[in-house]
């Protein structure tokens, strides 16, 4: 009995943390429609500042002050003002990311700031000596004061949105701003104060619960461990005060009941009890009715052009060649490093089908490419040692896999969409890393003895095909990037086709979709097994690239990087997969390294090179936070600006020719291939600039698409550039002579 007893309050204290965190989620989602992503690195950074300004000599209650009453509220305050109120009008996935990018780059800021290597731990109010006996169980007073604090903060945000002036103004900001408006009141100032309560119940909750789960600060496990809150808040369908604390208080006693009564030997039991809250989240989700999303007839800002297949053809074939060139400029480990790149695009390209033609999230795309690499190392590996080799067999059998797991994943989850959705990918993803990928005790199955990630790690070796070997790094980029253009040409086939256009049908209208006679659950279970396959393909080539995978090469972080990446290049577009599939496997990893080995081999400029590494993550961040005001991607930006320098061809030319001189030098060796490649870019950066010069100073400015046949005669030419503007096919129509502009029809003959 007192067992049960002491796991029960321990329990109920943390349930009570997780409520306070969940409340923060249900607040802020209520009067903005925004689901903060960033809810646990909020939580820990206003930790760390807590401990940082007690080790600064501030008194204990002056630190929770300044934390709670200051740093909290203007934190979320901040963020409203500058990212959040410009997100009206996107996406789900553009709104998700954008609290990703916050996400990543507050835990990136902390690590910058407070260096991982160095032990921090912070102290239970009171002390651990200062507690009481509850039928003879000892529980301290900073446990009672979650307990306490967590019902007050429930039934007071339960007033607050029921019986106070206040509260109505926070829903109705997101319900009906304008309406609103009307009535006098700001439903940006209305959605900013959410913002700043939300963001101080985080802080709150991260200061309470490190001391009751070991006091030790890390960023990464702090912020997961709020995440957690998720499940709660979910519980109560983001809306309910009362069924978001049992929602809570259910969790955290089964969470501390696990430990208490399943068997301590081996690691299920460890790996369960971190896992249960993303399993319970992903059962209340499938479980629970659901509502439809606010905001889900909201005609988004998002466009996209899709490519025919003739010119994704092309490009693919330019895309081949482009990277066979470069690579002759190459190091071996160069060219290790840009086929890990292009295997994450690989990887990418199940996000463009799956959320940029569908409509449907993903945010855990690297587990699909572990459930790949797990069955490729178990049943597709023959031979020993440097002899060892990957058949094709088992990337087929790996591919067939991760496309089944991502059917039996979207079989439960066919009637989610939006945010619902990407919970319940977010779910497994986190269930799969815990469970499956810290799996390293020796299993028995109909007599036959395996273990599912033996030593903690999976050496996966190169693919060998007759005489291609990808163990040379040159034969293994040319393999993945050939992949990569047969697999866009492919999407772009199957996006012109009826089925891409019922996917697109679907992503705009599901309900205008099912009424015209389609089969939404047929539509999204296929298109979740293509994207599963083409993530497992990746994934198990990433693994055969990288020679030894473990759980972190396929960590729901990383995850969210790559999605956030692609996003922020143009997650509609093949070229956005490449894009941010090469800026996630390759961009901020070979810059951080660079300024590693600089520190190393420089040490009187050891500390700006260190700080110029972590600029680069945080950076990286803040360029998925400013997604809101490009939510089409700077892909589509880039190719409208080269759509632009039709009528200047000769700086096309003389682009073209530069490009050539930098290749010649860097072949020459008079210039290396980083200097190339930074060279490169600025060119394909600059000649849409001095395209628009040379074309206004010539008076050839192209006229605005929403002038057309006004400022100019509405032609055959015009009628089809309008066509590829609107993305319809073109038609073929007889020539007809142009109209005549105004005043000409009056004048005389």
């Amino acid at each position: 009995m007192t067992t049960f007893l002491t796991y029960t309050i321990l329990g109920l204290v943390l349930g009570a943390v997780y409520s306070i965190a969940a409340s923060g989620l249900v607040l802020t989602y209520n009067t903005s429609g925004i689901f903060n992503f960033a809810h646990g690195a909020q939580a820990m950074f206003g930790t760390f500042l807590y401990w940082q300004f007690q080790q600064w000599g501030w008194p204990a209650w002056l630190a929770l002050v300044a934390v709670i009453g200051v740093v909290g509220p203007a934190m979320g305050a901040a963020l409203h003002t500058v990212i959040m109120k410009g997100l009206r009008g996107t996406a789900d996935v553009t709104k998700i990311i954008v609290t990703v990018a916050v996400l990543l780059g507050t835990v990136y800021l902390a690590q910058w700031v407070w260096d991982p290597d160095e032990a921090r731990t912070v102290d239970m109010f009171f002390g651990t000596g200062a507690k009481i006996s509850v039928g003879g169980v000892e529980v301290r007073y900073h446990e009672l004061v979650c307990l306490a604090a967590a019902v007050a903060i429930a039934a007071g945000l339960r007033v607050l949105f029921t019986r106070t002036r206040a509260g109505v103004v926070m829903r109705g900001s997101v319900d009906d701003p304008d309406l609103l408006r009307l009535n006098g009141h700001d439903p940006e100032r209305a959605a900013m104060l959410s913002w700043a309560l939300g963001s101080t119940l985080a802080v709150t909750a991260g200061v309470l619960i490190v001391p009751i789960s070991g006091g030790a600060l890390d960023a990464d496990q702090l912020t997961l461990l709020v995440i957690d809150a998720f499940a709660a808040a979910m519980f109560g369908r983001l809306r309910s005060i009362p069924r978001t604390f049992a929602g809570a208080m259910v969790l955290g006693l089964a969470a501390n009941y696990v430990l208490a009564y399943l068997p301590s030997a081996g690691t299920f039991t460890g790996n369960l009890r971190v896992s249960l809250p993303m399993i319970i989240l992903f059962v209340v989700l499938v479980v629970l009715p659901q509502d439809r999303l606010r905001g889900a007839a909201v005609r988004t800002r998002e466009r996209y052009r899709p490519p025919t297949v003739r010119s994704a053809a092309v490009w693919g074939a330019v895309l081949i060649a482009g990277v066979y060139l470069y690579s002759l400029l190459l190091s071996d480990s160069g060219i290790t490093t840009f086929a890990l790149g292009m295997t994450f695009a690989i990887i990418a390209l199940s996000l463009t089908v799956l959320t940029g033609y569908a409509g449907e999230l993903n945010l855990a795309p690297l587990s699909f490419g572990a459930v790949a690499t797990v069955v490729a190392f178990h049943f597709g590996v023959h031979g020993t040692g440097l002899d060892a080799r990957l058949n094709v067999q088992g990337i087929l059998l790996a591919v067939v896999a991760a496309a089944l797991v991502g059917g039996l994943v979207a079989l439960p989850a066919l009637r989610l969409r939006g945010l619902y959705l990407a919970l319940a990918t977010l779910a497994f993803g986190e269930f799969l890393s815990n469970m499956v990928l810290r799996d390293t005790t020796e299993h028995k199955l109909f007599g036959i003895k395996f273990t599912l990630f033996p030593g903690g790690s999976l050496v996966v070796p190169p693919l060998r095909i007759g005489p291609l070997d990808l163990r040379d790094g040159t034969s293994s980029l040319m393999t993945a990037t050939v992949l990569f253009a047969l697999i866009g040409i492919g999407l772009a086939a199957l996006r012109s086709s009826g089925y891409g256009r019922r996917l697109a049908a679907m992503k705009d209208s599901p309900a205008a979709t099912a009424m015209l006679g389609q089969n939404l659950v047929r539509l999204k279970l296929s298109v979740f097994m293509i994207s599963a396959a083409i993530a497992g393909l990746g994934g198990v080539l990433m693994a055969s690239a990288t020679g030894t995978v473990a759980q972190e090469n396929f960590t729901f972080v990383g995850s969210l990087g790559l999605l956030m990446l692609v996003v922020v290049a143009g997650i509609g577009y093949i070229s956005g997969a490449l894009a941010g599939g090469l800026m996630a496997g390759v961009g901020s990893a070979v810059l951080v390294a660079t300024f590693n080995d600089l520190a190393l081999g420089h040490e009187s400029m050891a500390n700006v090179y260190t700080a110029l590494g972590h600029l680069v993550l945080v950076m990286t961040a803040l360029v998925g936070m400013g997604v809101g005001r490009n939510p089409s991607g700077f892909v589509h930006d880039i190719a409208d600006s080269y759509r632009s320098l039709r009528g200047a061809r000769p700086v096309l030319y003389g682009g073209g020719a530069v490009g050539a001189v930098l290749y010649v030098l860097a072949v020459t060796g008079v210039i290396g291939a980083w200097t190339f490649a930074i060279a490169a870019l600025c060119v394909v950066m600059l000649l849409p600039v001095v395209g628009r010069m040379v074309m206004e100073e010539r008076g050839s400015r192209e006229t605005p698409l929403e002038l057309a046949g006004v400022d100019e005669p509405y032609t055959d030419e015009l009628r089809g550039k309008l066509d590829r503007a609107l993305g319809l096919p073109a038609a073929h129509r007889p020539a007809r002579p142009a109209p005549a502009l105004r005043g000409e029809a009056n004048a005389p003959a």
